[in-house]
């Protein structure tokens, strides 16, 4: 790609083709300038829920704008972050309480590694410990890469970042090792959160675990006296199969962040929920005891509207049976894939699939990786894989045709990369 005036995210541009112009999408699809169509499989980013451009969602977001675009939150409201406040609430795990609102799934988790710390300075404990699971990634902020896996991603900005205690990521059978780890972080009474994708690690190769270590590591924290968060910036919205990947375990975290898929991917908007007893400590006549974070655009009106038609969507249309069927497709598809020699680990958690392309230098810098992505846009399909790990992650209105595309597709890419070496 020649040098650009704009720089792409996670894109390095001596490498890679100059990026696809997108100038329409609908549904499940994207159109270009020169109207090609190129089917959503990533749904974006992970963002598109319901689809581009869902009618309602849309229409929204046009009503709210002209009646207020943006004001300041610090000092006033709006309608629109009431109502979806307590509607989170509703919808939420129970023991939830409180909303506080961002505009990206980092400043979701960087906003909660705050009230965490802030949580046990305000109440008087020396706790100052954060613990997470081995691969996470938690975004792109100095907090969250702090919190996330150490890598490629972040090696650049090391000095920056603060100690963490990593925990091993369960794999099958070693699902003990993880819960001691963590079981030890706690026993020394530091430990003051500890934080997780719940089911499933996104970047970190859309690794899946069970529900039951879930719980579990939610009963060691609080055997330890340590706040869980759960980053559920990516899971939630039915991304694993339920509105909230918590549910599934049967927990409710001390701190719940979502993203994403809040406005059902339309505009950006995040939301931090605390259980009372954080917010209570952040409670007091002494102003020293503040939570002392914010954005320009905390709360957008806007966007706050597009987040409340996002829920009523799931409400009022079959969204828990399209999710369902979704899933039931993928799961004939990747049967198709478990004697097939040029993969290795297919998987699916609710609405995403994966499966890893056997090749001599896998991760995250597979060399195959640009040459599997532009594979994909030859047969007019928006896959991004992490590496080697090819990942589908559709929108919930694709169809069972959208669908077989794709893996047919991903059947043919061995030998379209073989071919392009």
């Amino acid at each position: 790609m020649a040098r650009n005036t704009v720089w792409h995210p996670f894109t390095q541009h001596a490498l890679e083709p100059p990026p696809v112009k997108i100038a329409r999408g609908k549904g499940a699809w994207l159109e270009t300038q020169d109207n090609r169509r190129i089917f959503d499989g990533i749904s974006s980013w992970w963002v598109i829920t319901h689809g581009h451009r869902h009618p309602a969602i849309t229409a929204a977001v046009h009503d709210q704008i002209d009646k207020l675009d943006q004001v300041i939150f610090a000092g006033c409201t709006h309608e629109p972050a009431e109502t979806l406040a307590e509607k989170l609430i509703d919808v939420a795990p129970r023991g939830l309480a409180h909303v506080f609102y961002s505009d990206s799934g980092s400043t979701a988790v960087e906003v909660a590694l705050k009230m965490a710390l802030g949580y046990w300075r305000n109440i008087g404990q020396a706790k100052t410990r954060i613990a997470a699971l081995e691969h996470g990634y938690h975004g792109d902020t100095i907090g969250t890469m702090s919190a996330g896996a150490r890598g490629v991603f972040n090696a650049a900005y090391e000095p920056l970042l603060f100690d963490v205690i990593h925990i091993p990521f369960p794999h099958p059978g070693r699902e003990q090792e993880t819960l001691d780890a963590l079981d030890a972080a706690g026993r020394d009474g530091s430990l003051a959160a500890f934080i997780t994708e719940p089911l499933i690690l996104g970047a970190g190769g859309m690794l899946i675990y069970s529900a039951d270590v879930l719980a579990e590591m939610k009963r060691v924290c609080e055997r330890h006296n340590a706040l869980f968060i759960a980053d559920e910036v990516m899971t939630g919205w039915g991304r694993t199969g339920t509105l909230f990947a918590c549910t599934q375990a049967g927990i409710s975290p001390d701190i719940l962040c979502v993203a994403k898929g809040l406005t059902g991917g339309s505009l950006p908007l995040a939301a931090t929920l605390a259980t009372p007893r954080i917010f209570d400590a952040h409670y007091s006549q002494d102003r020293s005891r503040t939570f002392f974070h914010s954005s320009s655009f905390t709360a957008n009106p806007v966007c706050c509207a597009a987040a409340l038609a996002n829920l009523a969507t799931w409400q009022t249309e079959p969204v828990p049976e399209r999710v369902a069927k979704l899933a039931k497709i993928q799961d004939e598809h990747l049967a198709s894939f478990a004697a097939d020699p040029h993969f290795e680990n297919p998987r699916r958690i609710g609405t995403i699939t994966a499966l890893d392309l056997k090749v001599s230098d896998g991760g995250y810098l597979a060399s195959a990786n640009i040459a599997l992505r532009t594979h994909f846009l030859s047969h007019g399909i928006l896959l991004r894989p992490l590496g080697n790990t090819i990942y589908v992650m559709p929108p919930y209105c694709s169809t069972a045709a959208d669908l077989a595309l794709v893996y047919d597709a991903i059947r043919s890419a061995p030998a379209a990369i073989k071919a392009s070496v």
